[in-house]
């Protein structure tokens, strides 16, 4: 099966070489597709497949059409990027791949029968998210056309999920059960929250659905800030906060609330770097402060507030206590600890009135699971990631600043998320494709005029915005100049 590689679009030349009103109309399309940027199709199949869970059995394995279309296109994507074919290979390449390694050998050291199975659906969930991300979205075009498509499969989902909070009746899932050699997830039978049913659309949890919302709503509101009508912007930003919220998952509303106090504060503060290191020493301050004052940590009483009952916290603090001496080791618990390769798909040591073995902690889980190399390296890979993006300047490029401002608020409130809930299946994959999809932001050349994001004026086909007119015009900017000074100002 042949693998159609995304390459970077070139602007349509405009300038000659062209006759006839065939010829000019290609050329019209042509610069009308270099300036809007159209999502690569496989990006679309790979979203579609995301939300859409539809499964079969091959036997022992269960298959999924993420996992198969991952299966044919991981290795092709990841040797091409070994070789530099999307650009520069950077240390966070290289610690998810170490990341698989050591998570294949610590599973075939604690679970030699399962680890084909299990890490196979692994590797290609999160490697094949990750390169998937990393080379099909390569620069501000495609990434807008990806917040794009975000938007509308959120608004899409919409009706659903209305429906499904207060029916209790997933349409989605129960229309793939109808399709013959067809299977989904699970359906939700969780109690109801606020007397209202928690929607799972087509994800195997309902908090993964609230994950997916939390994800495109920084993605409207700040980064398709100008790009959009204003009215628009903020009405599609409100449907996704209530889709989210429709989860009812503490987990997902913690990214949405997270990513409006960033959104609020960057509105509030005047544009520069001294503005955050205000709001991370603050949260220092706020940590000593608690821990000085307080008889719970500071963890304790985050899991509090970032619950919906007070037992659901207490719950999460005693899994954390647990988890962690799993992996170090606790003589007061009679732990011996698995520091090096984890425990595998064991069962971990946990109090005896915890009849459940689940593990409401991403990070925790990859270090129980896969050992301290295993937790170290993509946890490394996550924070270098982020931490790099965060430190790039685009100062004089206001469209690049808000899709990196986006990018930022998203994975900065899915952080703090991702220590309240643990992701699999398609919303694993999905979270490191959205990772990946943000690479380009290190290495892309970010010149441009000063105070704008509009393009030379001898460039036509790469400007955002292309008039087309019979009539001779001078050159210059062919974004009009009102439009051009509100993209100056950032939130």
């Amino acid at each position: 099966m042949t693998i159609a590689h995304h390459m970077p679009r070139q602007p349509a030349n405009l300038s000659g070489g062209l006759s006839g009103g065939q010829s000019a109309g290609r050329a019209k399309a042509a610069a009308f597709v270099a300036s809007t940027g159209r999502l690569p199709p496989l990006v679309w199949l790979y979203l579609l497949a995301v939300i859409l869970p539809a499964g079969f059995n091959v036997g022992p394995l269960a298959m999924t059409g993420l996992r198969v279309m991952l299966l044919v296109m991981t290795v092709p994507l990841l040797v091409r990027l070994v070789m530099g074919h999307y650009g520069k290979v950077m240390i966070i390449d290289m610690l998810f791949i170490v990341h698989i390694i050591w998570a294949t050998l610590a599973m075939a050291v604690n679970n030699p029968d399962r680890v084909i199975e299990n890490i196979g659906a692994a590797a290609i969930e999160f490697l094949g998210g990750y390169v998937v991300g990393r080379a099909y979205i390569r620069n501000m075009e495609d990434f807008r056309a990806l917040c794009r498509a975000l938007m509308i499969l959120v608004l899409f989902s919409a009706p659903f999920a209305l429906v499904e909070t207060l029916t209790g009746r997933p349409i989605l899932l129960e229309a793939l059960r109808k399709l013959p050699g067809i299977n989904t997830v699970a359906f939700n039978t969780q109690d109801k929250r606020f007397n209202l049913e928690r929607v799972q659309f087509g994800f195997a949890h309902p908090i993964h659905y609230g994950l997916f919302c939390s994800v495109a709503f920084s993605m409207v509101y700040v980064g398709l800030k100008d790009w959009i009508g204003n009215a628009w912007r903020i009405i599609a930003s409100i449907v996704i906060a209530g889709c989210g919220f429709l989860a009812l998952s503490s987990g997902a509303l913690l990214a949405i609330f997270l990513q409006i106090g960033l959104i609020a504060w960057a509105t509030i503060f005047t544009p520069g770097k001294a503005r955050w290191w205000l709001l991370v020493g603050l949260f220092a301050l706020a940590y000593v402060v608690i821990d000085i004052l307080s008889n719970r940590t500071p963890l304790q009483i985050f899991m509090s507030y970032a619950t919906f009952s007070a037992h659901t916290a207490y719950w999460r603090s005693i899994i954390f206590e647990w988890g962690v001496a799993n992996v170090i080791g606790s003589t007061e618990k009679g732990i011996i600890g698995s520091p090096l390769f984890g425990i595998g798909l064991k069962e971990w040591i946990r109090p005896y009135y915890m009849y459940s073995g689940s593990m409401d902690n991403f990070w925790l889980v990859m270090a129980v699971r896969y050992g301290i190399p295993g937790f170290a390296t993509v946890t490394l890979g996550y924070i270098l990631g982020v931490a790099r993006i965060m430190r790039r300047d685009f100062d004089g490029n206001s469209a690049l600043t808000q899709f990196r401002l986006a990018w930022v608020f998203t994975f900065l409130g899915l952080s703090f998320t991702l220590c309240t809930v643990h992701v699999w299946t398609s919303i694993y994959s999905f979270v490191f494709f959205f990772f990946g999809a943000g690479m380009w932001f290190i290495t892309v050349d970010a010149k441009a005029p000063k105070d704008t994001d509009e393009p030379a004026a001898s460039d036509p086909a790469a400007s955002g915005r292309i008039r087309y007119t019979r009539f001779a015009q001078k050159p210059g900017p062919t974004v009009p100049q009102s439009r051009r000074s509100v993209r100056r100002t950032p939130i």
